[in-house]
């Protein structure tokens, strides 16, 4: 049985400041859960699961699965961040903090400013896997990594893709003058399927409403833009950020391989 001590913690993470003061975040989901479970490079420190997914899914390995705790459907429910709880919850321990990887122009590296939707965030990190891109640099305005619904929507690509968060201007400014290709998506950008990439380097995507920023615009050596057909524009202006994401990286990753 969990006690409302745990409920009362576990919920808590759902907050950003919490789950920093108790470095821990919430993964959920029998796949989600199991892939934490066998990356070597988290640490899964507590499960709540149901009978039925600990007499399956356990089966040697238990060294990698922290304390486990035997619960009800019901208790599931008070503690999931889920409308339809799955059959297991798991407390994943914060990773130490990492410096900040200088721009490199042997890699593609996804930059993204001010994320607010945790769905986008989530879902442009497993676009990020998907491509062989290993590193997302987030500015410091952009939703929690570690939030519910982005490990919900990241669907474990988190171990495959490192997230750093740092001031985008300095850094880009870096590649700027280390001469690493800054990609950036604008409305009158080149057409990206028609554009000649010769390099790897930066991929900058912008707010889900505003765009890249005016200052961040500047840092652009190669600004792209998605074209759509003359009647769908009439009508539709802009697309989804993962969608965008998922073309742009598509495009990239194809002219340059990984």
């Amino acid at each position: 049985m969990i006690s409302k001590a745990h409920i009362k913690k576990i919920r808590s993470l759902g907050q950003k400041k919490y789950r920093y003061q108790h470095k821990l975040f919430v993964a959920e989901g029998d796949k989600l859960v199991d892939t934490f479970i066998n990356s070597k490079r988290w640490e899964v420190k507590e499960i709540f699961a149901k009978k039925e997914w600990i007499k399956k899914q356990l089966s040697g390995d238990e060294d990698h699965a922290g304390n486990i705790n035997e619960v009800s459907y019901e208790e599931l429910k008070k503690i999931s961040f889920l409308k339809t709880p799955h059959n297991v919850l798991a407390l994943i321990t914060l990773p130490v903090g990492k410096s900040i990887p200088p721009p490199s122009g042997d890699e593609w590296t996804l930059v993204l400013e001010n994320i607010q939707d945790p769905g986008n965030l989530g879902t442009m990190i497993r676009i990020a896997a998907w491509f062989g891109i290993s590193k997302v640099i987030c500015s410091p305005d952009s939703v929690d990594v570690f939030n519910p619904k982005v490990i919900q929507a990241s669907m474990g690509a988190l171990t495959l893709v490192d997230v750093f968060y740092t001031g985008l201007d300095i850094w880009l400014h870096q590649a700027n003058n280390q001469g690493i290709p800054v990609y950036g998506t604008i409305l009158d950008g080149e057409d990206i399927f028609a554009s000649i990439i010769e390099k790897k380097g930066v991929i900058l995507l912008g707010n889900e409403s505003k765009g890249i920023s005016p200052v961040l615009t500047k840092v652009i050596t190669y600004p792209l833009t998605i074209p759509g057909r003359q009647t769908a524009s009439m009508f539709i202006n802009s697309l989804n950020l993962s969608t965008a994401a998922a073309i742009v990286c598509a495009e990239l990753t194809r002219k340059i391989p990984a």
